[in-house]
């Protein structure tokens, strides 16, 4: 049994489902919202590219343990953004949360706030992870913003860490939640959620 398993997490204001190829239209319109793909730093796919980024998010769920989801507004019904679980360590019960975007309405509502309060309890009291990371790129001021907002800790820059397709280097900010700081995280989400 892998560590991580498909599941579809619910709250008030999102629905996060197993990625398939199915929500390739929804994917598409979501990105198409604000132009994501023109992000420099992000890995947003491209109108003409969404069924080759969601090859790549399958195949790394097939040989890497990732699990990639999209994020369903529940109002609307419609896909406002993705994001997955990767960089999986089960011996260590670690794991990344990451390639998280969102389309431009749907950025900076409660639909960020509570994704992440539903992955982050599924992976401390479902999975019993002792720790879990966030990764952004150094030049991605507004996600490094909001991964310090849900209470994460910046461990370290990794300096030259990626090559990027346009042969740029990419410094990735490495932040985390450990487990004994989780109580305190999920308190200050839900306090966020109320507001």
């Amino acid at each position: 049994m892998a560590f991580v398993e498909p599941i579809t997490l619910e709250g008030r204001h999102v629905r996060i489902e197993p990625l398939a190829y199915e929500h390739a239209d929804g994917v598409r319109a979501a990105a198409a919202d604000g132009e994501l793909w023109r992000l420099w730093y992000t890995s947003v796919p491209a109108p003409d590219k969404t069924r080759e980024w969601i090859d790549i998010a399958l195949d790394m769920r097939e040989r890497l343990g990732a699990m990639p989801f999209v994020v369903r507004e529940k109002v609307s019904g419609a896909i406002v953004g993705a994001t997955r679980y990767f960089n999986v360590d089960a011996p260590n019960r670690r794991l990344e949360i990451g390639h998280t975007w969102y389309a431009k309405r749907a950025q900076r509502t409660a639909a960020n706030t509570e994704c992440k309060l539903l992955l982050l309890t599924h992976a401390f009291e479902a999975l019993g992870c002792i720790a879990v990371e966030f990764r952004t790129s150094s030049f991605n001021f507004r996600s490094r913003e909001a991964i310090a907002r849900l209470g994460a800790k910046q461990d370290g820059i990794l300096r030259s860490h990626q090559i990027l397709p346009d042969g740029t280097l990419r410094d990735t900010v490495v932040f985390s939640i450990i487990a004994p700081e989780w109580p305190a995280v999920r308190r200050h989400l839900l306090f966020r959620l109320e507001k």
